[in-house]
């Protein structure tokens, strides 16, 4: 029997609850393990207010918050390969598991080893922010050189997206509110406040002859603002909003397997990603760190540490 945090129906933050439950029990490719970290993200509360339905599992309420987590494998189902009971492990909850729990299980194929020498708190903003990072650039393979612009640089992938970007020698302009600017900047990061000043007419001046590609995390109207600041409209490459399609620009595509996992893991241990964990709350105020994120407060990473 352990704890979760989850919600009762589909809706805003007065669904959430915590709540009792028995250990949830591993099926055909699923391991269950207990949670050391558990990453939190935009789609959490989505997920929770009903607009992923397929990301729930079609499992019955209350269903548990989440879908990132790192810590150890204590049991495995049936047609599982790769991994043993005492493995620390990150990956995701793809089968509607939930993360914001005391145990839960992940999807075998999507879970990979944590390497020595990576703390679990990294291992568990990889899933999400680290691995969308590695494919969003290397679906531009950019050359060094390149301009990039990063539409919503302050939150978690946008500074993966941003640092792993500068790593690999693009020059990289950032949008965000002024919090986020300290952030942006330390990771190479030319920042432009949109609270502050007109983002087309900014990022504009700073590369006149127009980006070699954008990569949005914002959607919407947002989007449509910087998509012509863009030299060819296909490298307009968005994380959230598919109709970036309408504007001849492409949407992510996602490798959540765990060679990807374990790529991201190593470029982590080896410096190159370094996702920027700006909070890390405990297992009692989980709803306080879902809160940050889910009104755009938070700057780059927010994890919850369980055990």
């Amino acid at each position: 029997m352990g704890q979760a945090w989850g919600f009762s129906k589909h809706g805003g933050p007065e669904v959430q609850e915590l709540f009792d439950r028995p250990d949830p029990v591993p099926g055909r490719g699923e391991v269950l393990i207990r949670v050391d970290v558990a990453g939190v993200n935009p789609l959490d509360h989505i997920v929770r207010a009903g607009l992923v339905e397929g990301l729930d599992g079609g499992r019955p309420f209350p269903r548990v918050l989440g879908m990132e987590a790192a810590g150890t494998v204590l049991a495995l189902g049936e047609d599982v390969d790769g991994l043993e009971v005492g493995y620390a492990v990150f990956g995701f909850a793809l089968t509607g598991g939930g993360t914001y729990a005391e145990t839960t299980v992940l999807s075998a194929p999507n879970t990979a080893r944590i390497p020595a020498g990576l703390s679990a708190a990294v291992a568990a903003t990889l899933p999400v922010a680290g691995t969308t990072a590695v494919d969003v650039l290397d679906q531009l393979g950019l050359p060094a050189g390149a301009t990039v612009l990063v539409n919503g640089v302050g939150g978690g992938v946008g500074l993966a997206v941003a640092g792993l970007a500068a790593a690999r020698g693009l020059r990289v302009v950032g949008t965000g509110s002024t919090a986020k600017r300290e952030s942006a900047e330390a990771v190479g990061v030319r920042f432009v406040d949109y609270t502050a000043e007109d983002v087309a007419t900014a990022a504009g001046e700073l590369v006149p002859d127009g980006f070699d590609a954008i990569v949005d995390l914002v959607g919407g109207a947002s989007l449509r603002t910087v998509a012509p600041l863009a030299k060819d409209p296909r490298n307009v490459i968005a994380v959230g909003d598919a109709s970036v399609s309408d504007l001849g620009g492409r949407f992510v595509e996602r490798r959540l397997d765990r060679e990807n996992l374990e790529r991201s893991a190593g470029l982590a241990l080896d410096g190159v990603l370094a996702p920027a964990i700006s909070a890390v709350h405990p297992f009692s105020d989980a709803l306080v760190a879902l809160a940050a994120v889910e009104n755009g407060h938070a700057v780059g990473k927010v994890v919850i540490k369980v055990t």
